[in-house]
């Protein structure tokens, strides 16, 4: 289990035009703390900040992650199109102790 904390709502959007395709984009963008793990397999002593990408409503409202603890969801792992182990992280909210 990956762990996944976020201790406040900290949210970015990015929006433009891309480079090559010139097709218009607007992402939206979480920081959280990622507790990751050294190649020893003990814990690294702070989490990780990072940023993930969020997924849209029907709206097109970005779906927020609210202050808690979570981990990363199985469904965030999938072999992309070239045939290596890919990561895009989707979150469930860790059971209470």
């Amino acid at each position: 289990m990956i762990k996944v904390s976020i201790p406040a709502v900290i949210t970015r959007n990015q929006a433009g035009v891309g480079k090559t395709s010139g097709k218009a984009y607007n992402m939206d963008f979480q920081t959280v703390y990622i507790h990751t793990v050294a190649k020893d397999g003990k814990p690294n002593p702070f989490p990780e900040k990072t940023e993930i990408i969020l997924d849209k409503n029907d709206q097109g409202q970005p779906l927020v992650y609210a202050v808690g603890e979570y981990q990363l969801h199985p469904a965030s792992l999938y072999v992309d199109r070239s045939g290596n182990l890919a990561v895009a992280p989707r979150l469930a909210p860790l059971p209470k102790a």
